[in-house]
């Protein structure tokens, strides 16, 4: 099982993302391969955002309807309260909401790698998918 972040969803609905190419060959190793793809709720709501914004209600529809491949995981007030008080301990200064409920969701799974392009995965301990 990956985790699929933000980064990952954008990069595959903006041909414009300087990772656009890499995020297209990533997601089809990992479908080929049959990885499990996770994604929390807090991910899909912030690529909509981010997409609609960026590329238009088109692309965010388009993605949406891609992440639906993806296994998707409810984020619940317990896991929002777990989040948040990594962000209050200072786990890791300038970090989101979102990606700290990525970091505790992978943490407590025991999911290692990220399809993701944000270093601040690396920077929490885990491992950015390359495809390997």
């Amino acid at each position: 099982m990956i985790l699929a972040d933000t980064s990952a969803l954008y990069a595959i609905a903006s041909e414009l993302d300087p990772n656009h190419g890499r995020a297209l060959a990533l997601g089809a190793a990992l479908n080929e391969a049959g990885v499990e793809i996770l994604v929390h709720t807090y991910v899909l709501s912030e690529a909509f955002a981010l997409i609609h914004h960026r590329r238009g209600l088109e692309a965010a529809l388009r993605t949406d309807d891609f992440a639906r491949a993806f296994t998707t995981l409810a984020v619940d007030r317990p896991l929002h309260d777990r989040a948040a008080a990594r962000l209050r301990a200072g786990d890791r200064p300038g970090v989101s909401l979102v990606d700290a409920v990525s970091f505790q969701v992978m943490q407590e799974r025991g999911i290692r790698e990220a399809f993701a392009f944000d270093a601040d995965f690396e920077k929490a301990g885990f491992r950015l998918y390359d495809g390997r």
